[in-house]
């Protein structure tokens, strides 16, 4: 078998693959048996007949074309093997160069390739500091109003108060034509000091209200972020009208041990308070280290070079439709609603958003991937252990897990083995991340040998999960995780047909 290799520029290769005439007769001599077991051809059993009746029965072509798609079953793996050539998803033929002798033109995507560049030189300071007291008071003070008792006052709304109101947002489609998007009657606001990120439906919404009165109207305009997390109002301008249905005054509990107990199994306003600033440091750090990773890999993104084939990027799209589609069935909403929300059809909305997060998503996983090859990071069983068990207890509380568990004492093999992948992928990424931390803030020097961090996370335990592993990415809490992909775990040994020559 001769076989020429001539590299694309993306980052593909065509392979001109000549066989033997020989391999090419004995495939028509299968093909036609296996024709015949197919095709009722009288005078003759299934499989019993003569190649040369057959011949005359169907015909060159169809043997041909049969005996092309056997020989190239047996001479891709072939091909691929003798060229070297690691695929990442099944080759295309593209030409079927002549019959005798057999010479294919196939073209095969390769695996993705990295080229982490001085990544080691990267600098990123880790200033996360802990929320201050006056954090934690007004924490508190946030349990004092969900606690608190409420009466009907008739004055201005105030800061601290209770509202119910009727809210239509409106989108303007036209000058003439306009969309209620939203309309929440009697929908309840609590009215902040300050803007909070998670206030609905923007931050700084509840301080509009302040100094309206009951049965008193008022209507505002908001422009939405272009990366708003409900993607029917990302980069929307809306025209809220509001109508005050009811005022609230609240009456907040006395800030005593009598109130902790209330808030929770604490013994007194000191645990309490404990309590409160350790959940606050927790949830600061996670945000903190979100955003600090996630602009910590764009910048090894910038130094690296990465190298995959269209249909890579393509079905990393296919991941985010469908991780759309599922967020829009949360909100009772389906992809054609979305977009006619959004004045786009499915080819604009792939090509100016869908396919960028894409190419964000790979690329961040990628580099991941390939960093803790590099830094062949391991996870001890130690770390694995605790991983499964807090991964199993997550899932345990989840409506997945009620579902499959219907009707069952203990739980499915193919679910534990689904939630321990997913433990040590998290497991694994942590100490990735951990890592590029150190690198980033100079814990590790730039000549340092990759080989030393290992030396870190080993315990005396011989188990451990090593960088390479052929598993998928889960989901973690980090952004940086929530944007990792699926990549090809095998080469995978098919080829499509797309000649005329070899239809499929």
């Amino acid at each position: 078998m001769k076989i020429d290799t001539q590299p694309r520029e993306d980052h593909q290769v065509t392979l001109t693959v000549e066989v033997e005439a020989q391999r090419m007769e004995g495939a028509k001599h299968r093909a036609a048996r296996k024709i015949s077991e197919r095709t009722k051809i009288p005078g003759f059993r299934p499989g019993k007949v003569p190649y040369d009746v057959v011949l005359r029965f169907v015909g060159q072509e169809r043997i041909d074309n049969e005996a092309v798609d056997m020989l190239l079953e047996e001479v891709y793996p072939e091909a691929l093997e003798q060229a070297k050539v690691d695929p990442s998803g099944p080759g295309s033929l593209e030409k079927v160069e002549s019959i005798d002798p057999p010479k294919f033109i196939l073209t095969v995507p390769l695996m993705p390739t990295v080229d982490l560049g001085a990544y080691r030189s990267v600098r990123l300071p880790y200033e996360w500091k802990e929320p201050g007291e006056d954090k934690v008071e007004e924490a508190i003070e946030e349990l004092r109003r969900m606690y608190s008792k409420t009466e009907s006052v008739e004055r201005p709304i105030q800061a601290g108060d209770f509202v119910l109101i009727d809210l239509k947002g409106i989108k303007k489609k036209s000058t003439e034509e306009q969309e209620t998007i939203i309309d929440r009657p009697g929908y309840p606001v609590f009215i902040r000091t300050e803007a909070k990120a998670d206030e609905w439906p923007y931050p700084g919404f509840s301080g509009e209200l302040v100094g309206l009165n009951a049965g008193e109207n008022k209507t505002l305009a908001h422009a939405f972020e272009q990366d708003h997390k409900d993607e029917s109002l990302r980069g929307e301008t809306i025209q809220f009208e509001i109508n005050i249905k009811l005022v609230r005054g609240a009456i907040l509990p006395e800030l005593n041990d009598e109130f902790a107990k209330m808030a929770g199994p604490f013994e007194n306003l000191s645990a309490l308070r404990e309590a409160v600033r350790a959940n606050l440091a927790v949830q600061s750090k996670t945000e903190y280290d979100d955003a600090y990773f996630v602009e910590l890999t764009d910048k090894i993104i910038a130094g690296a070079a990465i190298k995959y084939p269209p249909q890579v990027i393509d079905h990393e799209v296919e991941h985010v439709l469908e991780d759309l589609k599922a967020r829009l069935a949360e909100q009772g909403l389906d992809m054609e609603a979305y977009l006619k929300s959004r004045e786009m059809d499915r080819e604009k909305f792939i090509s100016e958003e869908a396919r960028p997060a894409a190419v964000h998503r790979l690329e961040r996983a990628l580099i991941m991937d390939e960093v803790t090859r590099n830094e062949k990071i391991e996870v001890n069983e130690e770390t694995l252990n605790a991983a499964f068990q807090q991964t199993w207890g997550e899932f345990r509380s989840s409506d997945e897990f009620r579902r499959t568990m219907r009707g069952k004492t203990n739980p499915p093999k193919r679910l534990v083995d689904a939630v321990a992948m997913e433990s040590a992928n998290r497991a694994l990424t942590q100490q990735t991340l951990t890592r590029l931390k150190e690198i980033a803030t100079g814990q590790v020097s730039e000549e340092t040998s990759a080989e030393q961090p290992e030396k870190v996370a080993r315990k005396k335990s011989g188990t451990s999960v090593k960088s390479g592993a052929k598993t998928k990415k889960s989901v973690s809490k980090t952004t940086l995780n929530k944007a990792s992909t699926k990549k090809p775990a095998a080469a995978p040994r098919q080829v499509k047909k797309t000649t005329k020559s070899g239809k499929s």
